[in-house]
């Protein structure tokens, strides 16, 4: 396996092993509080969760990494990165203690999002400061095998994590109590983080001197400028910008299928029971993160078999097509079949978007394409939480979505088809 094979060869530097470490740890706590946060969320005995609470919390989860993402990369470029790597920990460990307290005294729940969007703020900034820092502990020669590895580790780490934060909560209790209990565990491993990345020297992940560097105001304003101009030069390389869209469109998929799942587990099989619901939303979860690793591993081959411009319209069709059997007789087994697929595929079309913007877009516009990029999976799973909020019944149970969801795919492999064709008509 290739994954294996690159994870081997990037752990030989010492450099890198504590870059990645502290990844693996930050990720780890991450887990935790994301299932806390959707626990709280969406599966608290003492909240009766709509479609819209579930729009309202995903946009809590997800927008800092849209809204914040292309602007953080002005100070990661400014700040010693270590020290971020360090502080960080512990301006969020502080964020999450509080937010724990708003918890456990039964605070508004504005309050609550509003300190969620604090914890996840400076998250962002920290795994921002992460990817910038991987090119100072890797020969060049082994950056693509490291950009390879630590993103797929960090996300099985993350459901390793929410695993636990599972566990945690069969001991601490499903109230109030149990979750601000859960942020406080997270916040103390998320602080652990802060310790392995001291091991490492204050100048060694950069930023290097450069005495032309925009002031930071200038450079903010920047910013806006360079995303239209990356939007423009992503229209003109049809391909990139075609597998990016195709991505667009399996996450608002993707993301009408987390909504209904969850409103569906939440009422329609369990009858209100929200442990009963947690439980079956976590075994959705677990199958989803276990296609995601069988399609990194799935995915070099399929593409050297078939060639990207084939394969993302073989996975986002054959998503819909199995989205439909499984999903349709609105059995509980469906879903968490449903869920690998899904995993599968969005993993796979994830994959090729990666490579084909790294290998289409010039090296000067890498940065504000994958910036649109980021903007893009993000908020389009957002989007289309909001859009299931609008037509989900209280039970969820909706042909409507899953009719949305089964065509959506395959009409998004064949508008994928039709420009990727063009495109290479007009090359030839």
């Amino acid at each position: 396996m290739s994954f294996v094979a690159d994870l081997r060869v990037v752990l030989q530097g010492r450099d890198f092993r504590r870059l990645f470490g502290t990844r693996l740890v930050s990720q780890f706590s991450d887990g935790i509080f994301q299932f806390a946060v959707t626990g709280f969320a969406f599966f608290s005995p003492e909240n009766q969760t709509t479609a819209l609470e579930v729009a309202a919390g995903l946009a809590v989860l997800l927008l800092p990494y849209s809204v914040l993402g292309p602007f953080v990369g002005v100070f990661i470029d400014r700040w010693s990165r270590r020290q971020i790597l360090m502080i960080a920990p512990f301006i969020r460990g502080l964020l999450l203690f509080v937010t724990a307290a708003l918890v456990a005294t039964d605070a508004p729940d504005p309050a609550f999002y509003a300190a969620a969007l604090g914890v996840l703020g400076v998250n962002r900034f920290f795994l921002a400061a992460l990817g910038a820092s991987l090119p100072h502990v890797v020969p060049a020669d082994r950056l693509m095998a490291a950009n390879a590895v630590t993103p797929t580790s960090g996300t099985v780490v993350t459901f390793i994590g929410a695993g636990v934060g599972f566990l945690l909560r069969d001991i601490f209790g499903g109230s109030d109590f149990g979750v601000a209990l859960l942020m406080v565990v997270s916040g103390v491993v998320f602080g652990l983080s802060a310790l392995v990345a001291r091991t490492m020297g204050r100048r060694l992940l950069g930023p290097s001197d450069d005495p032309d560097r925009p002031q930071a105001r200038e450079a903010l304003r920047n910013v806006v400028v360079g995303l239209a101009d990356g939007a423009k030069h992503l229209v003109r390389h049809r391909r990139a910008a075609s597998t990016l869209g195709a991505l667009a469109a399996h996450r608002f998929l993707y993301g009408m299928c987390t909504a209904l799942g969850i409103i569906l587990y939440r009422y329609y099989f369990t009858d209100g029971d929200p442990d009963a619901a947690l439980r079956g939303i976590g075994l959705v979860v677990a199958a989803s993160g276990f296609g995601y690793f069988m399609a990194v591993i799935i995915t070099p081959y399929a593409t050297e078999r078939f060639t990207i411009e084939r394969w993302v319209p073989i996975a986002l069709a054959s998503a819909g097509v199995l989205t439909a059997a499984l999903v349709l007789p609105f059995q509980e087994w469906g879903l968490p079949v449903a869920g690998f697929v899904l995993g599968v595929a969005g993993q796979s079309v994830k994959i090729c978007a990666d490579t084909a913007v790294q290998r289409d877009v010039e090296d000067i516009y890498l940065g504000r394409a994958f910036s649109i990029y980021d903007m893009l999976f993000n908020g389009m799973y957002v989007l289309a939480a909001a859009v299931a909020a609008a037509i989900l019944p209280a039970d969820g149970k909706s042909y409507l979505a899953v009719v949305i969801i089964s065509v959506g795919y395959p009409v998004a492999a064949l508008a994928y088809r039709a420009v990727t064709s063009s495109s290479r008509a007009q090359v030839v």
